[in-house]
């Protein structure tokens, strides 16, 4: 009966683990995009509130005194009288910049997510809780260059460990205090 319960909680630490991480990764980009739209908001209020912020681009022809404007404003746009330069346009012989990459960060995270739940319940139920910290430091070791590159990566990295390891570890305690003992 115990090797069942092993199972069981292996099957449900290393595979039911993916949903309540996915979870967790949306929670924390709801979270970002709120505070991101704060921020937005925040900069348009204080923009609102700053009178050299104030400035409006008149359109030439609805202007009323139209007739007024001289030769070379014709050129870039009228900003309360003053003349500004028009938006810079690159050269139609330039060359094209080159497109952006989109490499995927933390390939293979669902994989190794897996592994590591499955690693962490394995410990805690064969009474080995240091071999956490190896999957910890071994995990690390793996991704730290592309920490070191990509702070998304490494924050992502570390929402994504702690909650594999808390589910993880979460699980096989349960099933170690209820079932095992």
């Amino acid at each position: 009966m115990t090797a069942l319960w092993v199972a069981v909680a292996l099957v449900v630490a290393g595979f039911a683990g993916w949903p309540v991480t996915a979870w967790v990764f949306k929670l924390a980009r709801t979270i970002d995009d709120r505070a991101d739209a704060a921020k937005a908001a925040d900069a348009a209020r204080r923009a609102e509130q700053d009178p050299a912020a104030d400035v409006t681009v008149d359109d030439a022809a609805a202007a009323p005194d139209a007739a007024l404007e001289t030769a070379g404003s014709a050129a870039g746009q009228t900003v309360d009288g003053e003349l500004t330069a028009p938006p810079v346009q690159p050269p139609s012989d330039a060359p094209a910049a080159p497109p952006l990459s989109t490499q995927r960060i933390l390939r293979g995270g669902a994989i190794i997510g897996v592994l590591e739940r499955l690693g962490v319940c394995l410990a805690i139920l064969t009474g080995q809780p240091v071999a956490i910290a190896y999957i910890v430091a071994i995990k690390g070791l793996g991704r730290f260059a592309e920490l070191k590159e990509t702070p998304v990566a490494a924050e992502r990295f570390i929402i994504g460990t702690l909650t594999s390891m808390l589910w993880a570890a979460g699980t096989a305690a349960a099933v170690k205090v209820l079932f095992l003992h």
